[in-house]
């Protein structure tokens, strides 16, 4: 099973930080997992991140998802991001063929 990932990160949170206007601090994220026969799944949070030296600080006009995407990727670390679509693949997989079913007992 082949599985595209792509990122929701237009949803932030921002405040003034050192003189910086509009500096985000929080990214409200969706990470939606697509397969060849279009089953999705999704994932979603909120990730704080890390402000505390913002010498390389882009202003809120000139950001892209891009720039957003790499940084909640970042303060996510590897691990998580991968935490995240295997979950996503396991739901995926669980639509295609459920290894759980729901019943009810007759009386």
């Amino acid at each position: 099973m082949s599985i595209t990932y792509t990122w929701d990160v237009k949803t932030v949170d921002v405040k003034e930080i050192d003189g910086n206007a509009d500096t985000v601090f929080n990214v409200h994220y969706i990470l939606t997992g697509t397969d060849e026969n279009e089953n999705s799944e999704t994932a979603y949070g909120t990730i704080a991140l890390d402000t505390y030296d913002l010498s390389d600080f882009t202003a809120f006009a000139d950001l892209t998802a891009s720039i957003v995407e790499s940084w909640t990727e970042a303060a996510l670390g590897e691990e998580e991001v991968q935490v995240l679509k295997d979950v996503i693949a396991f739901k995926i997989a669980e639509k295609i063929s459920p290894t759980e079913q729901r019943k009810t007992i007759g009386e």
